[in-house]
């Protein structure tokens, strides 16, 4: 489960939109582009940190920050992620498409 709303804080912010992604046996879920998020994080090996930015984005220096949060399984081991970043374009420009939903 993955979900995402403005703020800074997990215990104040009220998710605004949330999606599943299954990745095995095959890319699945409610997530808009599950087969490239998946490929992804295999590529990152189910590390979101390990997730990189994109080059080719460029993002205004405006702060409205978003939260994501990740809860779920990887491969047998549980997995609890939690990253704000500046605005919602730069939340979009980390990796190829794990948090753009």
């Amino acid at each position: 489960m993955l979900t995402t709303g403005h703020g800074d804080d997990a215990a104040t912010v009220t998710p605004e939109r949330a999606v599943t992604l299954t990745c095995a046996p095959t890319a699945s879920g409610s997530h808009p582009a599950a087969a490239r998020a998946c490929a992804e994080l295999r590529g990152a090996d189910g590390d979101f940190d390990a997730l990189t930015t994109r080059d080719d984005v460029r993002c205004t220096k405006e702060y409205n920050p978003v939260l994501v949060t990740v809860q779920g399984v990887w491969q047998g081991q549980r997995v609890s992620y939690e990253r704000t970043f500046g605005n919602e374009c730069v939340k979009n420009s980390f990796g190829a498409g794990v948090f753009t939903f």
